[in-house]
């Protein structure tokens, strides 16, 4: 049976100070509550771990809730009839800040947080829901309520890892999920805890005397004073945290909710709003008779959540009828996400440095089917052609240096080129960095942030997408690296190419990725090794885009920025001296400016050219940008909106003048 789906709405609010949007109109926002009763013997719902143990109504349904966001224009009959469905990360709304550029706010209201506007002026209605469920209630973020799986009514008990990195001085306690806004598992034997250091992720793990930590943490008492109070839900250092270092916590815990309701409370909230008049009460479906087509957008573990949601079949809702038209993941690299398991930590994900051995990226990770090499298995992210979406997928340089992107589109056993399915497109923003024009972490980093803009490549390949999924017109082909064309290589071969710029550190490699030992059942859900132990002889080829004398990628939608360039842009960043020097430091990137004239590049011995002996004039910048423009608007690859924005940012800066620092465009959302 279909599940029962409930919507209530608490609170109704003019956006952007009611302004209007073009021929749209002014839009306004829906917020309130998604409730949903699933029918746990459903074989829709049947692999979600540990449904067995969820609490029951009186009908034999589990019930969940979900805050629940409807941005839509006033008048829906001025609309586009489409839903772009923003899978919020951690909580956190992003589908106005990727595509309209603007500041996130957890409650926009004013025409600021409209941002350029663009989605508004395209008409979308803009649907945002809570799904993951370890979130703690909080007014600023989108949180699911999930139940706790009890047996026999008891809590189940297990044992789990944490990680924690501070990369500032003085930090003494940390909550045990690493996050304050992430509910932490308490300890149920503090004794038997272990908790270990180490500097480097490949360094052995050093156990720590337990007299010098406990679970506690440090507050003001009411005097004003500093005091340690225990705690369950936090990690006190007597010592504090070394910056940097890597600390590692096994302890036995209790209360596992089951996670994998939330990834399928997408599936039945956008099905309902697609299909049906009335919700279980009767109430009307305030969408009703207004959508024909549902799309959806992810970025980073949000876009990883999109790919487990196809992998697992929900595009297909319980009554088989397809959900989403179209789906947009970015910056997922080859990752999917692991939420399904019971005492799941769904915002933990591998890096170099930081929680390296977390279960994010595992095979299968291209579209299309490709043997594992290590158990000659035959799978892929898309396998049901009666419900698969169109997919357009967008990767950074990042992805192929921390995310092991490069397995979405190359055969594991070989590193060959795979062909890339025919309702699938994936394209990669040159050079750029996983968070876009994020300007970074400077404190930590050897180098300037990478702050190029993503927003012009994001807006136009959700065009691309619309056009696609409404009249057939296919989209440009892929632009990512290939091992056929010379653009994608090994990282030796890869580090053996970059210009020599001086002060200017390589990485030792990218963020491998060995198979790991999770225990016996982790296929059905259950991780049973702490920490996992890498399985020899087994680790899957990793190859990176190949970059030209300036040091930016060859290959993939080459922006303005990197076609008309003021400096080498890596998606990379290593860590300084005192915070794990030579590590990459998260998901940045760095930037590295030219010198300004050929006599300051020649006494640095800069390989690369100087300012002035690529532009000879401000005009000759500023028409480089522009020709720059015009390929890609004529490519489908830029919007003429944004052409203009890049050439407006041009004009303004004049890379010759010595007054001016040397920095990506930043493009004017007016």
């Amino acid at each position: 049976m279909d599940t029962e789906v409930r919507l209530s709405f608490n609170r109704k609010v003019s956006f952007a100070d009611g302004h209007s949007f073009g021929d749209v109109g002014p839009y306004e926002r829906w917020l309130g509550t998604a409730s949903f009763a699933l029918d746990p013997n459903d074989s829709a719902n049947t692999n979600i771990v540990d449904l067995q143990y969820a609490p029951q109504n009186a009908k034999g349904l589990v019930e969940f809730t979900a805050d629940l966001e409807i941005m839509k224009p006033v008048d829906l009959s001025k609309g586009n009839q489409r839903i772009l469905y923003d899978v919020n990360n951690r909580g956190n709304k992003t589908a106005l800040s990727s595509f309209n550029d603007a500041a996130r706010n957890p409650d926009p209201l004013s025409l600021a947080d409209a941002g350029n506007g663009y989605l508004m002026r395209k008409g979308y209605t803009v649907v945002i829901s809570g799904w993951q469920g370890d979130l703690l209630p909080d007014p600023n973020l989108v949180v699911a309520e999930l139940p706790e799986a009890l047996k026999d009514e008891k809590s189940l008990h297990g044992t789990i890892r944490q990680e924690f990195i501070a990369n500032d001085k003085g930090v003494l306690s940390m909550p045990l999920s690493g996050h304050c806004v992430i509910r932490s598992y308490e300890p149920t034997n503090p004794e038997g805890a272990i908790l270990t250091v180490r500097e480097l992720e490949k360094d052995d793990r050093q156990t720590i005397d337990p007299d010098t930590w406990s679970f506690s943490t440090i507050a003001p008492d009411i005097t004003g004073s500093m005091k340690v109070t225990p705690s369950s839900t936090h990690l006190y250092m007597r010592d504090g945290f070394k910056p940097g270092y890597i600390y590692e916590l096994i302890y036995e815990t209790k209360g596992s909710r089951i996670m994998g309701l939330g990834i399928v409370g997408i599936r039945d909230l956008l099905s309902f709003l697609r299909y049906d008049d009335v919700d279980a009460n009767g109430t009307p479906n305030p969408l009703a008779g207004t959508i024909e087509k549902v799309y959806t957008y992810g970025q980073s573990l949000s876009s990883r959540t999109l790919r487990q949601f196809i992998y697992d079949g929900y595009n297909a809702d319980p009554s088989g009828r397809r959900v989403f038209d179209a789906i947009y993941p970015h910056v997922s690299g080859g990752g999917r996400l692991f939420m399904n398991i019971r005492f799941s930590q769904v915002g933990r994900y591998p890096r170099q440095h930081e929680e390296h051995q977390w279960p994010s990226e595992w095979y299968p990770f291209a579209y299309s089917p490709v043997p594992d090499p290590f158990t000659e298995g035959l799978d892929s992210v898309l396998k049901r052609p009666d419900t698969d979406p169109l997919v357009m997928h967008t990767h950074t340089n990042t992805e192929y240096w921390q995310r092991h992107a490069s397995l979405g589109h190359t055969d594991p056993r070989n590193g060959d080129d795979l062909e890339i399915p025919n309702n699938v497109r994936m394209y990669v923003i040159a050079s750029a960095q996983h968070g876009g024009a994020n300007p970074g972490e400077g404190d930590f980093t050897q180098q300037l942030p990478n702050q190029m803009s993503n927003g012009p490549t994001l807006r136009a390949v959700l065009s691309l997408m619309d056009r696609w999924a409404t009249d057939g017109t296919p989209p440009p082909p892929s632009r990512v690296p290939r091992r056929a064309e010379n653009t994608l290589a090994l990282p030796d071969e890869v580090l053996a190419n970059y210009p020599d710029i001086p002060g200017f550190n390589l990485p030792q490699s990218p963020s491998r990725l060995p198979k790991y030992n999770y225990g016996p059942d982790f296929d059905k859900g259950f991780i049973t090794e702490h920490p996992p132990t890498p399985v020899a002889g087994q680790e899957y080829p990793l190859q990176l885009p190949v970059v030209d004398g300036d040091g930016n990628d060859i290959a993939g939608i080459r922006t303005p920025d990197i076609q008309a360039p003021v400096g080498t842009h890596t998606g990379w960043s290593l860590r300084k001296e005192g915070v794990a020097k030579g590590d990459f430091f998260s998901l940045t990137g760095s930037f590295v400016p030219f010198a300004r004239t050929k006599e300051e590049r020649e006494a640095a011995r800069d390989p690369r050219l100087s300012i002035e002996e690529r532009y000879s004039s401000h005009g000759d910048y500023v028409n480089a940008v522009n020709e720059a423009t015009k390929k890609l608007v004529a490519d489908k690859l830029l919007l003429q909106e944004d052409a203009e924005r890049y050439i407006e940012a041009a004009n303004k800066r004049n890379p010759l003048d010595p007054n001016i620092p040397l920095l990506p465009l930043t493009l004017n959302n007016s």
